[in-house]
């Protein structure tokens, strides 16, 4: 695939690392900082073009009649909008993707609806970074102790990570026991273990011990309860009752917004007149102008008695520190913002209970859009290491290698596992006589890049697949 990607920033980097590592892609990196893709070039097989990002010549050096997909990441709203539409008039390129940061875009989807206006900005795919982030937090929130939340079918399925607590009930138990520990009518699917960072596919008869993350599909109105057998007793009351986030920029006020009238939220704006913006837009949010990273001020309002901790400033080491210092003070949950990940490696377990990164949340907004076969939602896990995918069986019994067969009798690659199927919108979570139909959408988890390649390779229709890769 032909891929230009406009803008080196940490979204634009972190796409072009990503996409360098599979030998189908060809990647073209446009910036205008040409120091910078000098240096992404010598350790990253791409191509670079210096110059504007929406000026139709450089477009055209960057290969713009060849190409597949435009992502368009640069820090410019405009220019980012103004490049699609340029490559939608000069070579009608297939996929165009544009991230915009102003809600006032956002705001009018009519802009972007082409099927209605012929005049409508041509951008197939719209990205915010900041609405991401703040619905991936939400998502946190909703389930307290999950490290990780993901929707999988229009949100019928959520695939969680928590890590199991000692003194939990499932701690100790086999996966073959955990239908005994579960309320009644309670159907989950454990996907994937990580114990010491390193994976334990789920069998029958693996014992969950303490502190392994445990990876499990279930309906969203299963979750808690599922969790609860994953926690201790002690930590199953309100977790996120009181909330304090550190930072009001947009993710924090959305955040405050949304969260407000069911938690009692705090916010710290270290900008007065930010603060002050962000007094009269919120109804029942306590606002606070200082310092997140001031000891005595935190102490001040009360951070023993906080459940939830959320930094969402635009900056990594202030979200690090205030972040230690509050678990330090007796805050019981941290979740930070951080989207250097040297800075995560350094930090040991449980200093921060969840780091997330906005670059990589938006890089797995798009990753489905870079898959093979008709992937409806890919994402990546444990730093890109292993990769969850829901992907749709096209075919029949005569052309694919797995419409009509049993999943037992499906030579999987090793290192996947099959968490569900959705058929005509109705969940069924795997077992060994399930039989796959024409359709049907599969959520599997793959813990590494060849297992990955290994499950396309086998979905792949018989005529266009290269040599079975079991033979």
């Amino acid at each position: 695939m032909n891929i230009i990607i406009l803008g080196a920033g940490q979204v634009g980097t972190s796409l072009a690392e990503m996409l360098a590592r599979e030998p189908d892609n060809d990647i073209t990196l446009v910036d205008l900082d040409t120091v910078y893709l000098q240096k992404l070039q010598d350790h990253l097989d791409i191509r670079t073009v210096t110059g504007h990002a929406s000026d139709p010549d450089v477009l055209e050096e960057a290969g713009l009649e060849m190409a597949d997909m435009l992502i368009a990441v640069t820090r410019s709203d405009e220019t980012n909008l103004v490049a699609c539409q340029l490559a939608y008039i000069l070579h009608r390129t297939p996929t165009k993707i544009a991230r915009v940061r102003n809600t006032a875009y956002l705001n009018h989807p009519a802009l972007f609806r082409r099927e209605e206006n012929d005049a409508a900005l041509a951008v197939d795919v719209l990205i915010s970074p900041e609405n991401l982030v703040t619905e991936h937090i939400l998502r946190l929130v909703s389930h307290p102790g999950a490290l990780q939340v993901i929707d999988f079918a229009d949100g019928k399925l959520r695939l969680v990570a928590f890590r199991a607590e000692y003194g939990a009930r499932m701690v100790d138990h086999t996966i073959a026991e955990l239908k005994q520990l579960l309320d009644k009518g309670i159907e989950t699917r454990i996907v994937a273990i990580y114990r010491d960072n390193e994976v334990v596919l789920p069998r029958g008869d693996t014992v969950i011990r303490e502190n392994d993350e445990v990876f499990f599909l279930a309906r969203p109105q299963d979750i808690d309860a599922i969790s609860r057998a994953l926690r201790r007793q002690k930590n199953r009351r309100s977790d996120s009752r009181n909330i304090m986030i550190a930072g009001g920029g947009n993710i924090g006020l959305a955040l405050a917004r949304q969260l407000e009238h069911d938690h009692n939220v705090k916010v710290i704006e270290h900008n007065l007149q930010r603060a002050r913006f962000l007094a009269e837009q919120l109804d029942n949010t306590i606002v606070v102008h200082g310092d997140i990273t001031d000891k005595a001020l935190l102490q001040d309002e009360n951070i023993d008695d906080i459940d939830l901790f959320i930094t969402v400033t635009n900056r990594d080491e202030a979200n690090i520190i205030s972040s230690l210092l509050a678990k330090k003070l007796g805050v019981k949950r941290v979740i930070s913002l951080i989207n250097n990940q040297s800075y995560v490696d350094l930090l040991h377990l449980n200093q921060i209970d969840v780091a997330i990164s906005a670059d990589r949340i938006t890089t797995n907004r798009l990753l489905h859009y870079l898959r093979a076969g008709d992937t409806v939602r890919a994402v990546t896990l444990r730093r890109g290491t292993a990769e969850a995918i829901e992907l749709v069986v096209h075919g029949s019994e005569n052309t694919s290698r797995v419409i009509g067969r049993r999943l037992i009798d499906i030579p999987w690659p090793e290192e996947v596992t099959v968490g569900a199927i959705v058929r005509e919108g109705q969940v069924i979570f795997a077992r060994k006589d399930l039989v796959i139909e024409a359709e049907d959408h599969i959520v599997l988890f793959a813990a590494s890049k060849a297992s990955l390649e290994a499950v396309y390779e086998l979905f792949a229709p018989e005529e266009t697949a290269r040599k079975h890769w079991w033979l």
